[in-house]
């Protein structure tokens, strides 16, 4: 797996020293030719097209008017049940102690230096 982490690292500095090298002569060349212009075309008018003649709309009036939808009438909901109350167990009086953390050393006494003596 190292030796194809290693071919692709190659292959991407390979890649970007040919791309500055290209980049590089192609901003050295002299300046391109500038292209001729060409003379606009023009075209002939689009032919108008007759406006079709419409149908008339109908009368609102020979419609048949819309049937009466009855009123829904829904059934009452039913009673719903009691719950009963729950009752919850009463709070300590006071809370127990929290357990005390163990002091941890934060040398090796046998790696530390020995105390100076003054």
């Amino acid at each position: 797996m190292a030796r194809c982490g290693t071919f692709v690292v190659i292959f991407l500095l390979a890649m970007c020293f040919s791309s500055t090298l290209a980049a590089r002569n192609l901003l050295q060349m002299p300046p391109m030719p500038t292209i001729p212009t060409l003379p606009k075309v023009t075209l002939p008018p689009l032919p108008s097209l007759p406006n079709p003649t419409l149908p008339s709309l109908p009368k609102t009036s020979a419609l048949p008017p819309l049937p009466a939808v009855p009123a829904a009438t829904l059934p009452s909901l039913p009673p719903l049940p009691k719950i009963p109350a729950a009752t919850l167990p009463p709070m300590p009086a006071s809370l127990p102690n929290m357990p005390a953390i163990p002091n941890i050393p934060t040398t090796v006494p046998f790696f530390s230096p020995p105390p100076s003596a003054n």
